[in-house]
C-alpha cells in the first residue's frame, strides 16, 4: 500500500513540475507578440519593395495588434515603442505614430531607432526643422541611423520613408 502511495505522488508531483515547467509566464507572451510582430514588420517591408502596397499594410496592422498585447504587459519598452510608432507611420497615422516615438523617448531619450523614425515622420509631415533636431541628437552615436535620416532629410521628396 505504502508503495501504490508512493508512485501516485511522484506522479502527482511530477505531473505538478512539468506543468509550472512549462506554463508561459506574461514575459514570455510578451515576448512572442513582440518577436511576431518584428517578423511581420519583416514581412512587409518586403512586400514594400516589390510595391506591394495594400498587403504590407496589412502585416503592419496585424503587427501594430501584437504590438499593442505586447505593450500592455509592458509600457517601459521603448522597442515596443518604436515598433508601434513605426507601424502608425507605415499605416499613414502620423499623429499616433508620433505619440509612440515621444513616449518611447521619454523612457530613452538618446534611443537611435526611434529618433531615426521620428525624424522621418517629421520629413514625411514636412517638419524638417524638427527632422533636423532628431538628427542631431543622433550625430555621434557612429551609426547608420544617423546617415539613412540625414540622406532623408537631404533628398526629402524622392524616397519612401
Amino acid at each position: 500500500m505504502k508503495k501504490i502511495i508512493y508512485i501516485i505522488s511522484i506522479c502527482l508531483i511530477s505531473q505538478f513540475a512539468y506543468s509550472a515547467a512549462t506554463d508561459s509566464s506574461s514575459s514570455d507572451s510578451k515576448s512572442n507578440y513582440f518577436n511576431d510582430a518584428k517578423k511581420l514588420v519583416k514581412k512587409a517591408g518586403k512586400l514594400e519593395k516589390k510595391e506591394k502596397i495594400d498587403k504590407a499594410k496589412k502585416l503592419y496592422l496585424e503587427a501594430f495588434k501584437k504590438l499593442e498585447k505586447a505593450y500592455s504587459s509592458d509600457k517601459t519598452n521603448p522597442d515596443i515603442l518604436n515598433y508601434l510608432g513605426y507601424t502608425s507611420r507605415k499605416n499613414g497615422n502620423f499623429e499616433q505614430a508620433e505619440k509612440f516615438y515621444l513616449k518611447g523617448l521619454s523612457i530613452k531619450p538618446d534611443h537611435n531607432g526611434i529618433n531615426e523614425y521620428l525624424g522621418e515622420l517629421y520629413v514625411q509631415t514636412n517638419r524638417i526643422d524638427k527632422a533636423k533636431e532628431r538628427l542631431e541628437v543622433l550625430k555621434n552615436c557612429n551609426c547608420e541611423e544617423f546617415q539613412e535620416l540625414e540622406l532623408i532629410i537631404k533628398t526629402r521628396g524622392t524616397k519612401v520613408y
